[in-house]
C-alpha cells in the first residue's frame, strides 16, 4: 500500500462512494454511534459532507462511561451540526449483567459494545448503520464480534489509524478530537494501545514490513491468529457437499 498524498481527493472519493452506497440501498441516511473519539468523528464527518448533515443521526450511548466521553460525543455532533440523541445504557447494562456468570472485564466490555449495536439497529429504520472501525483495528481483530464490528458499511475500513488522523485534519475536525488518546471508553483509564500492548505505529509497521521490535511483532501475530474467526463469515457444515461426496 502506497502513501496517500492528497487527503482532500481521498475524502471526495469516499464521499462519492458513500452516496452510491446509500442510493443503492434506497436509504434515507445513516445512524452512527458517537463515542467522542477520532474514528466515529471522521466517519460521521464524511457522511455529513456526502449526504448533508440533516441525513446523519448520531447516538451517544454512555454505559457506565466517563462524563467526558459523553461531552466529547456532544461536541462532535454539534460541530458537525447533525441531529443527535443521548441514550444512557447503564440501567440496561446492569440488568443484563446481573444474569451473567462471567463478569470478567473483557466480557463486560463486549456486552457494552453489543448493547450499543442493538440500539443503533433499533434506530436504523430507513437508514444504514455506519461502521467506524479503521484498518489497524480490523487487521488485528481489535473490535467486538457482533458489537462495533456489526455495521452496514465502513468508510475508513481500509485506512490505518495515522491515515485517519490525517483525514480528520483535512475534514476540519477540532484538534481536541484529533489529539485525543484513542480509547473505546469501556472502563476508566482504558486506552486502545494500552490494552493491546502495542502502538498503532507498530501495527502498520508489522503489516507493511516496517521497523518493529520482536516483542511487538509477537504480540500482533498472536492477536491476528486468535481473532481470525472475526474476519471470516460464520462457518457451517456443508451437508449438501457431504451428501455428494458420500453418494
Amino acid at each position: 500500500m502506497g502513501q496517500i498524498t492528497d487527503y482532500r481527493a481521498l475524502a471526495n472519493s469516499i464521499e462519492k462512494w458513500i452516496r452510491q452506497i446509500i442510493s443503492e440501498a434506497s436509504a434515507t441516511g445513516v445512524v452512527v454511534g458517537l463515542s467522542g473519539g477520532l474514528d466515529s468523528a471522521v466517519s460521521a464527518a464524511l457522511c455529513a459532507e456526502a449526504l448533508g448533515n440533516e441525513n446523519v443521526f448520531g447516538l451517544i450511548m454512555p454505559c457506565g462511561s466517563m462524563q467526558s466521553d459523553t461531552d466529547d460525543g456532544v461536541r462532535i455532533a454539534e460541530h458537525l451540526e447533525i441531529v443527535y440523541k443521548i441514550i444512557d445504557l447503564s440501567r440496561i447494562f446492569q440488568s443484563f449483567t446481573d444474569e451473567l456468570d462471567d463478569s470478567s472485564v473483557m466480557n463486560l466490555a463486549n456486552v457494552k459494545s453489543r448493547l450499543r449495536m442493538i440500539m443503533l439497529y433499533a434506530h436504523s429504520s430507513g437508514r444504514l448503520v455506519l461502521g467506524t472501525s479503521n484498518y489497524s483495528e480490523i487487521l488485528v481483530g481489535y473490535w467486538t464480534k457482533w458489537g462495533d464490528g456489526a455495521s452496514d458499511f465502513l468508510p475508513i475500513g481500509r485506512l490505518f489509524k495515522d491515515e485517519v488522523k490525517e483525514l480528520a485534519a483535512t475534514l476540519g475536525l477540532p484538534r481536541r478530537v484529533i489529539d485525543r488518546v484513542p480509547s473505546a471508553g469501556l472502563w476508566p483509564g482504558q486506552s486502545d494501545e494500552g490494552e493491546m500492548g502495542v502502538s498503532y505505529r507498530d501495527i502498520r509497521a508489522y503489516f507493511q514490513e516496517g521497523d518493529i521490535s520482536g516483542e511487538a511483532a509477537s504480540i500482533i501475530e498472536k492477536m491476528v491468529q486468535s481473532t481470525e474467526h472475526k474476519r471470516n463469515p460464520t462457518v457451517y457444515f456443508d451437508a449438501r457437499k457431504w451428501m455428494e461426496d458420500n453418494g
